[in-house]
């Protein structure tokens, strides 16, 4: 495979940066340039959900610039990509489609966990040591304009992660309405983000420490990148060090951090800002060293594409991350690991063997997998209201690496699992679904009932389960020496809902064990 001149485009909350790289098979990815436009969008629709006409009219402008410096480049491929203040506008589709009809240029909008995902799995792409760091204690922490996302690592694994809405620039807002001076950012940041804060520690770390921190954020993450805090290599600071630094800044002038840092000077205060917060973290849970490796989302998006065109192989199994995520969930909710584990073997040993019949893909089987991995997780606030207790944690809960839409699906497919399945038009649950959509949860919810009855019992009686289609028939042979009564008495109902998906019947047959 030949190589090609990719482009990317962040629309985000304060700026709009564009990234020209060049892909190859050799050299993987290569940054060639890398323009930035300042624009304080995220103010805006932070406080009235809508994007002033003046600012549209400069984003028209600026992107019309990038179109100017893409063509100049060569560029064959491009993806644009909105952020938080963009997903709080609440006419965007009316604004996007005005700047593609003026520009050409078509912008996704990124939901927060898409967003999150992408960053992190640039820093993995384009670090040979981040699977070194993330092998210990280590928490990611991104900061964006609109909020920070704290993602917890333990021995190469995600096991949480969690959305705080304290952002940079809702911060730096909230300091410009008090009138708050430099020196009092400090207290006045703290106070504001260590109540979120406190909450997190008890949910998710409890009594562990963490030894690193990865910072990505737009402000000191470039500093750290160029400015020598005292550690050996650039991008890296001890605790102390980093808290020195700080100190340092806060009793400095706007004027004097600008030139010695050889930033804007409007950029001073959100400098400081994202500064305090990474503070904040250091101090909530104790890590003892910071890495900033210096990438933007415009990395990620080129390092997804890459990836996708094959240009470039993932040493880390990102697949892994999302179902860890989901079992961490499961997990606090008191999620059955035994049940979760019998169901997720048998809906996937159906996806498998009827592929033939529902033409889905393997994002789908991902889907299935975390929806039999959430399947319960409603139990915990009742038994009685089961699906839609089950609905309402998944929707509420972020699951890094789905996007909202899928995260949509498998809350549908699990609240379908046990409750009568609603057609197309007919409830609010599926109202935000294309008939695409609802047909992929009509799928999954037939493969997950199936599964669910041949477990109804929940005493995981099955030791072998093998599936194939014979004639209208799915053929389900199970090996066991247990009494399957039950199993066999109450499967009709969810073997019919599987016929009308599918057309064709699943059917138990009983092989006892020697």
């Amino acid at each position: 495979m030949t190589g090609e001149l990719f482009a990317a485009i962040d629309v985000g909350s304060y700026e709009m940066a564009l990234k020209i790289f060049e892909l190859s098979n050799k050299h993987g990815v290569r940054e060639l340039d890398h323009v930035r436009h300042r624009m304080d969008i995220g103010s805006e629709t932070y406080a009235s959900g809508a994007i002033s006409n003046r600012h549209v009219e400069e984003m028209i402008r600026i992107l019309v610039d990038f179109k100017k410096i893409m063509k100049g480049y060569g560029v064959t491929h491009y993806q644009a990509y909105g952020t938080s203040a963009i997903r709080e506008t609440k006419d965007i589709d009316i604004v996007k489609d005005l700047i593609e009809q003026r520009t050409g240029i078509h912008i996704d909008v990124l939901s927060n966990s898409e967003q999150r995902f992408l960053d992190y799995k640039s820093i993995a792409l384009k670090h040979d040591q981040f699977k070194q760091i993330i092998a210990r204690p280590t928490a990611i922490v991104d900061i964006g304009g609109g909020s920070i996302q704290i993602s917890l690592f333990e021995k190469d694994t995600l096991v949480a992660t969690q959305n705080l809405k304290t952002g940079v620039l809702r911060i730096h807002t909230t300091m410009e309405e008090v009138h708050a001076t430099r020196l009092k950012y400090i207290d006045l940041v703290s106070e504001l983000v260590n109540s979120q804060l406190s909450v997190f520690s008890k949910m998710h770390l409890k009594d562990k420490t963490l030894e690193n921190l990865i910072i990505i954020d737009d402000y000191v993450s470039p500093v750290i990148q160029k400015v020598k805090l005292g550690s050996e290599k650039m991008g890296y600071a001890t605790r102390d060090e980093y808290l020195k630094f700080i100190e340092q800044g806060s009793v400095m002038s706007e004027i004097d951090v600008a030139k010695k840092l050889g930033m804007p000077e409007e950029n001073v205060p959100l400098l400081f800002v994202s500064g305090v917060l990474i503070k904040c973290i250091l101090d909530a849970t104790q890590a003892t060293n910071i890495w900033a490796p210096g990438i933007t989302l415009c990395d990620g998006i080129a390092y997804e594409y890459a990836e996708k065109k094959n240009f470039i192989k993932s040493p880390h199994d990102f697949e892994q991350d999302i179902i860890a995520c989901a079992q961490n969930i499961s997990k606090r909710f008191m999620g059955s690991k035994s049940r979760r584990e019998t169901l997720q073997r048998l809906a996937l040993t159906i996806f498998d063997s009827t592929l033939e019949l529902h033409g889905l893909s393997q994002r789908d089987r991902l889907l299935l997998q975390i929806a039999t991995i959430l399947h319960d997780c409603g139990k915990y606030i009742s038994v009685v209201y089961l699906g839609d207790c089950s609905y309402n944690i998944i929707m509420s809960t972020e699951i890094i690496g789905l996007s909202h839409l899928e995260r949509l699906i498998v809350a549908n497919v699990v609240r379908y699992n046990h409750e009568e399945f609603d057609y197309y038009g007919s409830s609010s649950y599926i109202k935000d679904l294309s008939r695409e959509e609802y047909l992929r949860v009509a799928k999954l919810t037939a493969i997950l009932r199936v599964a669910n009855g041949l477990d109804r019992t929940h005493k995981q009686k099955f030791k072998d389960v093998k599936v194939f289609i014979k004639g209208k028939e799915l053929v389900i042979t199970v090996d066991t020496r247990a009494d399957i009564t039950l199993e066999k008495g109450l499967f009709n109902n969810r073997a019919s809902f599987f016929e009308g998906v599918y057309g064709i019947r699943p059917v138990i047959r009983q092989k006892k064990m020697l």
